[in-house]
């Protein structure tokens, strides 16, 4: 029963995986990825002052060798944007550069970012049919893109992190 009243540590600074797969189709190799966290007052509180906050997807698909490190086939990333424009009221986020996309609440914006659409990650023909990759997946906040001066206080403050584990699984190309 104390273990039950006893405060979550960093429950906010974790980001869950909860879906991740590859998708082959006539482009390429899409990923498909659900998320799950929410924002600690520190981020939330940023975000209505007018701060950007950006969400980077990294992903990595190497093949195993027995004779050396093993290959790197498809190294990439997508970063998100999230910020609150004061004077609309408005909640705006752009996917990898795209064009932006309003909302009336930090709900919606960041619903989209925890659950975006299928993000090509590879061009057809950038992995070998039949051959088995491991798929290495990870997503966070990113504090290389905050402003300088919010940069200093985010890497020394723990409530700035907002972070995923590593997510491994295999795939096998189509």
């Amino acid at each position: 029963m104390l273990a039950c009243t006893m405060p979550r540590a960093h429950a906010a600074d974790i980001v869950e995986i909860t879906r991740a797969y590859i998708e082959s189709n006539e482009e390429g190799y899409k990923l498909a990825a659900s998320y799950s966290f929410d924002l600690n007052h520190d981020l939330d509180d940023a975000v209505q002052h007018g701060v950007p906050l950006y969400f980077t997807t990294e992903i990595e698909l190497t093949r195993p060798r027995w004779y050396w490190f093993d290959e790197k086939a498809i190294v990439a990333r997508q970063t998100s944007r999230l910020y609150y424009n004061v004077l609309t009221r408005q909640y705006h986020v752009s996917v990898g550069g795209s064009v932006q996309q309003s909302f009336p609440t930090l709900d919606d914006a960041l619903f989209l970012i925890r659950r975006p659409s299928r993000w090509l990650v590879a061009p057809r023909g950038a992995l070998k049919v039949g051959q088995t990759y491991n798929v290495t997946l990870r997503m966070g906040m990113d504090r290389d893109y905050l402003p300088k001066p919010i940069q200093v206080n985010a890497f020394n403050n723990s409530d700035w992190r907002l972070a995923s584990n590593k997510k491994t699984f295999l795939y096998t190309a189509e």
